[in-house]
């Protein structure tokens, strides 16, 4: 196979998560009609009949007959879930009951009216997000949609029907069903049903002919929906060609044929701050439906429009709503910020590789709006001159706008759609100090008529111009330069308190004044809007940055916490929590939540992966913003925002700094969790080779000498009795050669404990070194049979302040080393050196083995013997013993090849001079 042919291992991966996903997703089936009463819900009902008597279990979530006896009667026999009562405003509200539906798991299960808005207080604000978390479930959902509920479409049919419709569903519901099952009837019998009464009751029968049911109208809905459902269709096409022309379409020979399609370019779609933008990002939508391509969503920010967060409520919320539109569409938004339009959308469109940029028409100017703008450049000319290679379309305006709910956030997703327009309220504070600037200038410069020149004055009024546009922006710098220039002329121009001029020259200077003024308070403005940019950019860098630090250095759970909680506190007010997860994958809610704070809203975000709480559509009249822990490899914890300013979070820069922050946080929750994990699994597996160590040695060391012990008490019941002392010598050798070994073990252990404890219990007294080396010899007789020991010792050694016991122990498991793996002479040196009192024992043998050599220090571990594969007895604790008692001497243990051959071990101790012998008394 070559390399172009060879499958994209990536790919196939993404292929087999996709498909893993798919499967355990539930299914949507959703009954599409051009508008009420085509038998979208009988048609659903008469399929649900079916399906029963096929022995599928089918249940009824919800179903709306609207009192037509005909689909009522296909209720029979279906099992119905039972609605769930809220209280709302003195009313009692019948709603789907999700849970309910969730714990009972049908194999298929009917949720009505698709676009329904639930009641305030529900998980979700909309019915089409039950829909979701039952499909995420793994429950085949049917429903039932009309065209004009499409959000896509809202304008459209709203601009033919007359009839604005509130609830609306977004196309990817529809573009991610599986099945689309049009139901159709023609605008002749529709219009006979709707007066025979199988519509709606006969008063309103009569009202929506007269408005929504006139032929007109059904025809042109009846083509809509004939298009979008043959746009589904052709989707379906092009999802099989694109997979059979995937990864794994190669398996049968050259493959199939089919290539995949290719799209053009994205589309980029520019919302605007004026009313009819909504129309702008649906327009641009369907055509990005259409081409099969994406598409973005930007606003500008502009010294003349303001930034996001210092524009009017009104006006900020509607361009909000749109933006969250846009995101429900599909699109990906951004807030660009520049000081002119067309460039920042020229370049945004060169960063994303868009082929065409949507426009909102711009309102037709009036007055003398009409002077102003006829000296402007459209923005669409500018455009195509910046870029001449981008497709600009226009979209026409339309008569109501979306906006954000009155309420305190309380649904990010709902939304009022109304024709009025509020303005934005004026800064008159700026405007007066802007005058207050020219009264004090005027009656400052007034006593210094006669000292200062004309021209000094004129300057003095600019730099009141300058201060004033820093301070106030450009509306206020406007009135000061105007205000100057009157005053300038009223108290300064000859002849002076009247308006005339002496000069007709100063008609030229009072322009260029103007004008100056003007362009510097300008030029200042846009200066002024750059910096708080600027700063604004800066400080989410920077809390980005210092978290990202402070989070590699934390070690622990508990300091991710509290950096990530304080981070996004101090990043956006209010108050955050960062909750963890504990051993059993389960949330960890709070122990003392603060006010406002529910457990189970962030359990939920947490199980379902996603974002739910205030300014989301999911339990949105919460006051907290819960945001799952996404990392890498699973969902760490959630985090829960109250934060200083709700409506921030609509903003797509504030969006995506929460959600980087959150990324930073979880990805630190997960690699503190693998460190604790990897830190773990070494103490596994070093106590698994300390355990796999201690009874290879046991099983060795231990049961050799027992069987000896037991094999020569045996004989002596059979060898003569002038053999006996010889049996009995070695049964004494063996049985010193297993008390040996386990004092080495008991040895190591009360050396372990006292270390883990914090410190050896020396018995520290002034010993004389000649009587210490000497017992050490002593006791290890036994052990060295006849091999020779020599002693090199200084004369006249000082005494020296040790536990004389442990080491005499030392000393003879030095020597004991050097009697199994050395040979003779064994020579025993001591000498002091100024300080430190030097101990070695050396052997006549080969030496360290060569897989040791530069790492010495390894022989001092426990249960480490010099050779792996040995006969020689021993577990390898005598090395380690020595080691942990000259340490707690505060001492230092070395291992080295001797000169002229063999091993030699040096202990080095530290001392001080011994105090002076007390006189005898007289």
């Amino acid at each position: 196979m070559s390399e172009l042919s060879r499958p994209d291992p990536d790919a196939l991966i993404a292929q087999l998560r996709s498909d893993e996903a798919r499967a355990r997703r539930g299914k949507l089936r959703i009954y599409f009609g051009a508008s009420a009463g085509v038998g979208k819900t009988w048609a659903m009902l008469s399929a649900a009949q079916r399906e029963r008597k096929a022995g599928r279990d089918v249940l009824i979530g919800v179903v709306e007959t609207h009192g037509r006896g005909e689909t009522a009667a296909l209720l029979a026999g279906l099992d119905a879930l039972p609605l769930r009562e809220i209280a709302y405003r003195g009313r009692t509200l019948a709603e789907f009951d999700l849970d309910a539906a969730l714990a009972r798991q049908p194999a298929v299960l009917l949720v009505d009216e698709l676009a329904h808005t639930n009641a305030p207080g529900s998980r979700h604000a909309k019915r089409w997000q039950d829909v979701q978390e039952l499909l995420a479930a793994g429950i085949e959902v049917w429903s039932a949609l009309n065209v004009q509920h499409l959000e896509s479409l809202n304008g459209t049919v709203g601009a033919i029907t007359g009839v604005r419709v509130h609830e609306t569903v977004p196309d990817s519901v529809l573009d991610e069903a599986d099945e689309v099952v049009l139901v159709d009837v023609t605008p002749d019998e529709l219009t006979a049903r709707l007066a025979a009464g199988k519509v709606y009751l006969p008063q309103q029968a009569e009202r929506a002919a007269q408005n929504f049911f006139r032929k007109g109208n059904l025809i042109a809905l009846r083509e809509i929906a004939l298009r979008r459902t043959a746009e589904h269709v052709e989707d379906d096409v092009r999802g099989w060609r694109i997979e059979q022309s995937g990864p794994g379409a190669g398996g049968h020979g050259k493959g199939t044929g089919l290539q995949a399609w290719h799209t053009s370019g994205a589309i980029l779609a520019c919302v605007g701050p004026h009313e009819g933008a909504a129309q702008t990002v649906r327009t641009a939508a369907r055509l990005a439906g259409q081409l099969n391509v994406r598409w973005h969503a930007v606003y500008v920010e502009t010294p003349r429009l303001q930034r996001l967060q210092r524009l009017a409520a009104a006006e900020r919320d509607r361009i909000l709503a749109v933006l969250q539109l846009a995101e429900e569409l599909g699109a990906a938004t951004a807030v660009l910020t520049g000081s002119d339009v067309a460039e920042q959308l020229a370049e945004q469109a060169r960063r994303l590789n868009c082929a065409t940029l949507v426009l909102g028409r711009a309102e037709p100017a009036t007055g003398w709006r009409r002077l102003w703008m006829a000296a402007q450049v459209p923005l669409a000319r500018a455009l195509a001159q910046l870029a001449p290679a981008l497709d600009i379309l226009e979209v026409g305006r339309a008569d109501s706008a979306r906006r954000l709910s009155r309420s305190p956030l309380g649904g990010a997703g709902a939304r009022i759609d109304s024709d009025d327009h509020e303005k934005a309220p004026i800064h008159w504070p700026g405007y007066a100090w802007a005058a207050a600037t020219s009264v004090a200038l005027t009656l400052l410069c007034t006593p210094l008529t006669g000292v200062l020149e004309l021209s000094n004055i004129v300057m003095l009024c600019l730099l009141g111009v300058v201060g004033v546009a820093m301070r106030f922006g450009r509306g206020p710098s406007a009135l000061a330069a105007l205000l100057n220039v009157v005053a300038f002329d009223y108290f300064f121009v000859p002849p002076r308190l009247s308006f005339a001029v002496s000069d007709v020259q100063y008609v030229l200077t009072f322009a260029i004044m103007l004008g100056v003024g003007l362009l510097v308070g300008q030029l200042t403005a846009g200066l002024r809007f750059a910096a708080g940019v600027s700063t604004s950019r800066e400080r989410r860098a920077r809390s980005l940055f210092e978290l990202t630090r402070e989070l590699s250095a934390a070690l622990e759970s508990t300091q991710v916490v509290a950096l990530g909680a304080a981070a996004v506190q101090g990043h956006f007010g209010g108050h955050a929590l960062v909750l963890e997860t504990d051993a059993a994958d389960q949330l960890v809610a709070p122990a003392d939540p603060p006010p406002g704070f529910d457990a189970q809203v962030a359990d939920w975000a947490f199980r379902h992966g996603q974002s739910a709480g205030l300014a989301t559509a999911t339990l949105a009249a919460q006051p907290w913003h819960y945001v799952p822990l996404q990392a890498p490899m699973r969902v760490r914890g959630v985090l829960a925002l109250e934060p200083a300013q709700p409506r921030w979070l609509l903003i797509p820069e504030q969006a995506q700094q929460l959600d980087t922050l959150a990324r930073q946080i979880a990805i630190a929750l997960e690699r503190v969790h693998y460190v604790e994990v990897a830190q773990q699994a070494v103490v596994e597996i070093e106590s698994e080779r300390l355990r796999n160590a201690l009874l290879g040695a046991i099983s060795h060391d231990v049961r050799t000498p027992l069987t000896a012990l037991i094999a020569l008490a045996e004989s002596l019941q059979t060898l003569p009795a002038e053999e006996h002392a010889e049996a009995a010598r070695a049964i004494v050798a063996q049985a010193h050669e297993l008390h040996a070994l386990v004092n080495n073990l008991l040895d190591m252990a009360r050396l372990e404990s006292g270390i883990a404890g914090g410190a050896v219990n020396l018995r520290r007294d002034w010993q004389s070194v000649e009587e210490v080396v000497g017992s050490a010899i002593r006791a290890a007789r036994t052990a060295l049979g006849a091999t020779v020991v020599q002693t090199a010792l200084d004369a006249e050694l000082p005494l020296v302040e040790f536990d004389a016991v442990l080491i005499e122990r030392v000393l003879v498991n030095l020597l004991e080393n050097a009697t199994k793996y050395g040979a003779p002479p064994i020579v025993v040196g001591v000498r002091a050196d100024p300080g430190t009192l030097v101990l070695s024992v050396r052997d006549h043998g080969p030496g360290l083995p060569a897989a040791l050599l530069g790492h010495e220090q390894k022989l001092f571990d426990k249960f480490t013997r010099g050779e792996v594969e040995s006969a020689t007895p021993g577990v390898g604790l005598g090395l380690a013993i020595c080691k942990a008692v000259v340490s707690a001497h505060g001492g230092e243990i070395v291992a080295a090849n001797a000169r002229g051959g063999g091993a030699e071990f040096t202990v080095t101790l530290p001392r001080r001079e011994p105090p002076e012998p007390a006189e005898a008394p007289l």
